[in-house]
């Protein structure tokens, strides 16, 4: 690895203190900026979405799951979230292969939450769309597990060290 001159270390310094948004109009613009498609991003629902569907499935979810504890609904609305992200995906999959199937793969049409059918074929969309669908179901599964662990201590179980183990290579 080559040695950074003190003269750019020095101006490397002045930059980083320049970076960012100042203003508030400027923070709530930028912090859209990562909500493309929206399936990894922090907002749950993107704003063409419907607000209701997205309650029921919590509603739905907290029935099933019966949370007790403050935590345990942290985890069910992180399953609530990863849920509907997940039916996301569905959708855009969907899109994806019926496009596929009426149009050429050189239109630029979208084919919603931020793909076209250009991308689905020239920049490998339809690989990156399963990577978060795995990514996804991996956070339902990690909460779900973690969520049942902590209800059978609840409940007096003896919890034995989890027979599947969440295990996240990632560099994040």
């Amino acid at each position: 690895m080559s040695e950074v001159s003190v003269k750019q270390l020095e101006a490397n310094r002045e930059n980083a203190k320049l970076g960012g948004v100042k203003t508030e109009e400027g923070k709530a613009v930028s912090r859209y900026n990562a909500i493309k498609h929206g399936l990894l991003s922090k907002e749950v629902l993107l704003t063409d979405e419907d607000e209701t569907a997205l309650i029921e499935i919590g509603k739905r979810l907290r029935f099933e799951l019966q949370p007790k504890s403050e935590l345990e609904l942290v985890l069910v609305d992180r399953i609530t979230a990863n849920t509907w992200r997940l039916k996301r995906v569905m959708q855009i999959e969907r899109e994806m292969i019926e496009d596929g199937q009426n149009s050429s793969f050189n239109s630029k049409k979208s084919i919603g939450k931020g793909f076209t059918s250009y991308d689905a074929v020239h920049n490998d969309t339809y690989g990156k769309l399963i990577r978060y669908e795995t990514t996804i179901e991996r956070g339902i599964y990690k909460a779900l597990h973690e969520l049942q662990r902590i209800q059978a201590v609840r409940s007096g179980e003896k919890v034995p060290p989890p027979v599947a183990v969440d295990v996240d290579i990632s560099q994040e």
